[in-house]
């Protein structure tokens, strides 16, 4: 707040000052600039995380720290260099490497908060969710909704690491959060190629007459890489015929939706999935609330608040609410996004900011 409008510094008002502090109160006028800035100001800063450093800090994990009841799972939390240490991403988002063992078996456990994983690489773990046994492979995005049991088991010959995703520091913020533990190794060992969840919904178009009432999230436990690498393929050969279906020149993408409601994959979190052709550059954005992207594969930049920072496979960045981003495709660029758009969007928060528009 401008000092100009501050009141005359007297003994008189230290001692109200004495007197709010004794009452435990906290006068407006003192602290307008930050509980009403201009525009937000997250505390949370830009960052990128090197897959080339996070995999083998994750594999020396898999040596050291055993996964069972106690540590539960071998998960290690991004720490947004801005929010004082803790394994927070961003304010309302955790993201996390998970790294699991061969013959492994995490147990099984469920808890309020919302959570997905996504596979930047590997194969042979299998997801139990409430009971149905989901394969994860490379490309997956693979859901676990909130309050549903899950565990893992690695039944292949080679580790496997993959990224989380969850509304941990959200929940947190807002007391909403319970725990509970499930079964000491996960209900069914069998390892299909596809979930009863996938058998059940994943048809396009096709809606089971016995599932007609909309659900919170998705039923649907995997969205495998076959159908969102067909799907972003086919909007830049429309493009090339003429026809309207990327998002911008050489840009592809879609979002995961809910097949209940044609909404978001879970009540807090968007995933998305983005491909630029070579050579492409996107329009600088701003946007409130939070969002997380991984490289999937291929090579370019992100700028954030105008620094270029060079990204390849398996590279993580966050984009706090507000901070300046755009993308560069130096090869084929694909690209997994995350974000807490639901919430921003449920509570009339949003705001997007194109440069140009």
């Amino acid at each position: 707040m401008d000092n100009a409008m501050q009141p005359e510094d007297t003994p008189e008002l230290r001692a109200l000052y004495k007197g709010f502090e004794d009452s435990h109160l906290n006068p407006l006028w003192t602290q307008t600039g930050d509980l009403m800035p201009v525009h937000p100001k997250s505390r949370a800063v830009p960052h990128v995380w090197k897959w080339s450093d996070l995999l083998p800090l994750a594999e020396r994990s898999g040596d050291l720290v055993p996964v069972g009841r106690g540590g539960e799972r071998r998960a290690i939390g991004l720490a947004n260099p801005g929010l004082g240490g803790k394994a927070y991403v961003s304010p309302t988002l955790w993201c996390a490497i998970q790294y699991l063992c061969p013959g492994e078996n995490a147990p099984e456990h469920r808890h309020s908060q919302n959570a997905f994983r996504f596979v930047v690489e590997g194969e042979g773990v299998w997801t139990v969710v409430n009971g149905d046994p989901v394969r994860m492979s490379r490309g997956d995005l693979l859901l676990t909704p909130g309050w549903n049991f899950h565990g893992h088991h690695n039944v292949a010959t080679e580790p496997m690491a993959w990224i989380d995703g969850l509304d941990i520091p959200f929940s947190q913020q807002m007391d909403v959060g319970f725990f509970e533990f499930g079964a000491e190794r996960v209900t069914d060992n069998a390892t299909p190629n596809y979930s009863q969840g996938e058998r059940l919904w994943c048809h396009p178009g096709l809606r089971p007459l016995s599932q007609l009432q909309d659900t919170v999230s998705s039923p649907i436990g995997a969205y495998r890489w076959e159908h969102t690498d067909n799907a972003l393929t086919q909007q830049l050969l429309l493009e090339d015929e003429g026809n309207p279906a990327t998002v911008a020149l050489g840009h592809a993408a879609i979002r995961y939706t809910n097949p209940t409601t044609g909404g978001d994959v879970m009540p807090t979190i968007r995933c998305e999935f983005h491909r630029l052709r070579a050579g492409t550059e996107t329009a600088a954005r701003q946007e409130v609330g939070s969002s997380v992207f991984q490289v999937f594969e291929g090579s370019g930049s992100v700028v954030l608040n105008g620094e270029v920072k060079k990204l390849e496979k398996g590279d993580l960045f966050v984009v706090p609410s507000w901070v300046s981003w755009s993308l560069q495709a130096e090869t084929q660029f694909d690209l997994f996004r995350f974000s807490d758009a639901p919430i921003m969007e449920r509570l009339h928060f949003m705001r997007t900011q194109v440069a140009g528009a």
